[in-house]
């Protein structure tokens, strides 16, 4: 397949107006040296700071660079998805703007995707610059984490500055946070070769960072439901059911014994307590109903599952 550009280059955005002219600049210069046909498409996340002003200024002036402004500030993965939509380069390369990301890294990266034959290739802040304390221990810990859910390899999974073949990103879905595990999507949707390169990772220049601490807690919960939806979002029958069943039958299990345990000590003129006032029933009780009410959990998600307008979507590699 052919495409009309070398390149496209997305930067999602919120209130970098100072960043954004000095970074246009540096990715034109890049691009121009490189001889690569490319877009940059400017994404404004709700900025509030002018930041879509100087974007139209700088479009007068390049007209390689085009933007998408969304109303009210929605989040990176919006950001990323509505410009994973627009872009029509063979390579599709996405960046920060807070001059942090070096677009000299870019050459190397679309080599990497186009004589090693990568899908993916994610940067790698070998030396960050960031406050260690706030950025670079939760970092560590989050990645550890996120390469042992995935099984994928990355050293830093949540770079911003990463490349794709251009049907990666027009067949995954990048919503709520799951801009953090792009590749595990690409993964799961079949574009497993996956690389990594060391990057360049500059200090801030403008301006302070728009992600606190919450952001770790909130990719280890994005985490969760991501692998929870990757593993059993078209077999839901399988998480709940196993357990459920599993508790009907213990449950059921406790009960026929304490009742064949009464009935042998009454044969056998044995005081026995009744079967109520025995702690063990309670239990059985409660186990019997919580097998039943996650079996029903069960069958209610596999018939929403099955309901879905994307459960027959499936990657397709090529046909003949």
């Amino acid at each position: 397949m052919t495409y009309p550009l070398d390149i496209s280059i997305i930067v999602p955005f919120l209130n970098e107006n100072e960043s954004l002219p000095e970074l246009t600049q540096w990715i034109a210069k890049v691009m121009s040296g490189e001889g690569y046909t490319y877009e940059i498409i400017m994404v404004d996340d709700g900025s509030r700071d002018g930041s879509w002003d100087t974007v139209k200024a700088l479009s007068a002036e390049n007209p390689a660079i085009h933007g998408i402004r969304f109303r009210r500030n929605y989040g990176k993965s919006a950001a990323l998805y509505e410009g994973f939509k627009m872009a029509q380069g063979e390579i599709v390369v996405t960046m920060d703007a807070d001059l942090q990301d070096s677009p000299e890294e870019i050459p190397e990266m679309r080599r990497m995707i186009l004589e090693e034959g990568y899908d993916l290739v994610s940067g790698w802040k070998q030396h960050r610059q960031d406050n260690k304390l706030t950025k670079n221990l939760p970092s560590k810990l989050y990645n550890a984490t996120a390469r042992l859910v995935t099984g994928i390899s990355l050293h830093d999974m949540n770079c911003g500055l990463k490349a794709y073949r251009n049907e990666v990103v027009k067949n995954i879905e990048v919503y709520s946070e799951m801009h953090r595990y792009i590749p595990y999507l690409a993964k799961n949707a079949g574009f497993d070769k996956i690389g990594e390169k060391p990057v360049f990772h500059q200090k801030r220049k403008y301006g302070k960072s728009k992600f606190g601490m919450n952001r770790f807690v909130n990719g280890l919960l994005d985490l969760i439901s991501l692998s929870f939806l990757s593993t059993f979002g078209k077999k839901p029958m399988h998480f709940f059911g196993y357990p459920g069943l599993l508790m009907f039958v213990v449950g059921f299990i406790m009960t026929i014994w304490i009742i064949v345990a009464k009935l042998v000590h009454q044969a056998q003129g044995v005081h026995y307590r009744a079967v109520t006032d025995q702690p063990l029933f309670y239990l059985a009780l409660v186990a019997v109903v919580l097998g039943f009410l996650l079996f029903l959990a069960g069958f209610i998600c596999e018939m929403i599952s099955r309901s879905s307008s994307g459960r027959n979507d499936y990657q397709i590699k090529e046909t003949f």
